[in-house]
């Protein structure tokens, strides 16, 4: 067996694919995004015109074929996605367009197929918790009885691998993606694609595009079997990846996690005006890492000036960290403090999913 391929070698292999409208080599035609190699994993965007979609999915799959092919690489993802009109230089804008506070809403879908409630779980600013927040509250509801799904769409630093202790790759059964198991979650992340340690560099509708395939084409549950809940863990802030899903997927309910002190709680704000002009129901605010180092009540206070419930408050406890670094979420251990702190606020959620 040769030497594991790099992205050189796989770029001369997309290339022998031919672009259907330029008839140029795939990676030649500039229709090579985000290309992936590493870990024996590889992947990209194919990103095309709208009405071009279906002329590109033999396309999609002779280049998944020409990635498998490749020494050292088992796993293999293309994502076939329709990238937005651009308008001509010199074009006269119409005044929606022009109207930047008000985006056009992308066309509504569905709700995931066998999934009968959606949370997503937010916040303001990274490095408050939020992706320990919504690994633990999966394995709580999941404790509970619940049948339970975990998507984690923060596209640019998925940490729901390593948290949830998985590290093989998902695979597809009749188009559609079948989803990890651990502690009685059924995972998807974009991580199982990418390694640990590198850096996935897309564009915001790129980014919104793989999460919306996530989201629809993996096999959740099914008829007989239909998830009760699907926590969907976002990315940090209020850009494109949250607005996608808002906008197009029906959301049950949104909770956003703050740590105490006030630049976390200024974002949260930012985060709880968003969801709000979204229309989407903000069920309530989570303190995290409430303690001496970054002080308690900050979030509680802010629930009550925004008019949201307060949720609970989760202690800084090493044991919520060492947890996730060993793939051991605390929530799934059941008999401490740190586990009954997740298994209250799941609680509190699950009636209002009930609901």
């Amino acid at each position: 067996m040769g030497e594991p391929a790099d992205k050189n070698i796989a770029l001369e292999a997309l290339n022998e694919i031919k672009d259907p409208r330029s008839g140029r080599g795939l990676a030649d035609a500039g229709e090579v995004k985000g290309l992936i190699v590493s870990g024996g994993k590889a992947g990209f965007m194919l990103e095309v015109p709208g009405d071009a979609v279906a002329t590109y999915g033999p396309v999609r799959e002779a280049a998944e074929a020409a990635l498998r092919a490749l020494p050292g690489i088992e796993t293999v993802r293309v994502v076939l996605t329709a990238e937005t009109a651009k308008p001509q230089r010199g074009a006269r804008l119409s005044s929606e367009a022009m109207d930047q506070g008000r985006p056009k809403a992308p066309v509504p879908t569905d709700r995931p197929e066998h999934v009968r409630a959606v949370l997503a779980v937010a916040s303001g600013k990274g490095g408050v918790g939020k992706s320990t927040v919504a690994v633990n509250l999966a394995c709580a509801f999941s404790a509970q009885g619940l049948r339970v799904g975990l998507l984690d769409a923060d596209v640019y630093g998925p940490s729901a691998p390593l948290m949830m202790g998985l590290s093989e790759a998902p695979r597809h059964e009749d188009g559609r993606l079948v989803p990890l198991e651990a502690w009685g979650v059924k995972v998807m992340s974009v991580g199982f694609l990418v390694g640990a340690d590198q850096a996935l560099i897309w564009r915001g509708p790129m980014a919104s595009q793989a999460l919306t395939q996530m989201l629809t084409q993996t096999r959740w549950g099914t008829d007989a079997e239909p998830l009760d809940v699907l926590v969907v863990d976002l990315p940090p802030g209020t850009g494109d990846v949250q607005l996608t899903l808002v906008q197009k997927t029906p959301i049950d309910g949104v909770v956003i996690v703050s740590t105490p002190q006030e630049a976390a709680l200024a974002d949260a704000r930012r985060a709880h005006a968003m969801f709000g002009k979204t229309g989407t129901p903000v069920w309530g605010l989570i303190e995290n890492m409430a303690g001496d180092v970054f002080g308690r009540g900050g979030a509680q206070a802010e629930a009550e000036r925004l008019g949201a419930p307060f949720l609970g408050e989760l202690p800084l406890n090493p044991a919520i960290r060492q947890g996730g670094d060993a793939g051991r979420p605390v929530a799934a251990e059941r008999e401490t403090a740190s586990a009954h702190a997740f298994d209250s606020i799941a609680r509190t959620l699950a009636v209002r999913l009930a609901g």
